[in-house]
């Protein structure tokens, strides 16, 4: 019992130590999504250092790294971005996903506004349609595929939880922002009742002057920024 307590070599049932397993290397990929108001739904992509084709921002994660920080070593470097915090969405496994080896990717995602991206690199980065963002390495498409499922899943249950419009907004404002989300329009007076009468905005009693017409009330969201998911 002794031996086994002072043994600092950990081995498992079978006798084997971690070192005896073949390991995958890990990397990180990001998919930022981008609402503009001209284009649509966008994604941040970059190219290729030293071939050619396009991607997702990413790296490899160096040995004792998090993987937030890798994250964001990898918009920092890659993109020129920087200050945007991605969440995990899923884990890519399979084995044969990357050419270069044995390589499984923690994917993110994030929703910026299109301002925030003010420093990207623009001679190695592009915006392109969710929808048609071309061709990418590796299971990229793939990522942005469930990135947009899960922010339009999102989206359905809450009124803009990114904050993308900030803390107070009209409700012209959150409907286009949905829309764009969404791909498609939605009713003015339907997307109006269903955000109010499911309690997703409230009232703040305040109105803000247009552009025409008479001053636009404010909403404000029911749920605060720290219990946002």
């Amino acid at each position: 019992m002794l031996a086994l307590v002072t043994d600092k070599i950990f081995r498992d049932s079978s006798g084997r130590r971690l070192i005896d397993y073949p390991r995958p290397s890990v990397a990180v990929d990001s998919a930022l999504l981008i609402p503009d108001p001209d284009r649509g739904l966008l994604v941040l992509e970059v190219k290729r250092e030293n071939t050619s084709g396009w991607g997702l921002p990413g790296t490899f994660l160096w040995e004792g790294e998090r993987l937030a920080d890798a994250v964001r070593r990898s918009l920092r470097v890659k993109a020129g971005v920087e200050g945007v915090e991605p969440h995990q969405l899923q884990v890519f496994d399979d084995p044969k996903r990357d050419d270069r080896g044995w390589v499984l990717s923690v994917a993110h995602w994030a929703v910026v506004a299109p301002d925030r991206l003010a420093t990207r690199i623009l001679d190695t980065t592009r915006l392109m349609p969710v929808e048609k963002p071309g061709r990418l390495i590796y299971d990229h498409q793939q990522i942005i595929t469930s990135a947009v499922a899960h922010l339009k899943s999102r989206y359905r249950r809450e009124a803009d939880p990114d904050w993308v419009l900030g803390p107070q907004f009209t409700m012209r404002d959150l409907r286009r922002l949905h829309q764009i989300v969404a791909g498609r329009l939605f009713d003015r007076d339907v997307f109006r009742r269903e955000m109010t009468d499911k309690g997703l905005v409230v009232r703040t009693g305040e109105r803000i002057e247009g552009s025409r017409g008479r001053p636009a009330e404010l909403f404000r969201r029911a749920k605060s920024p720290a219990s946002r998911a």
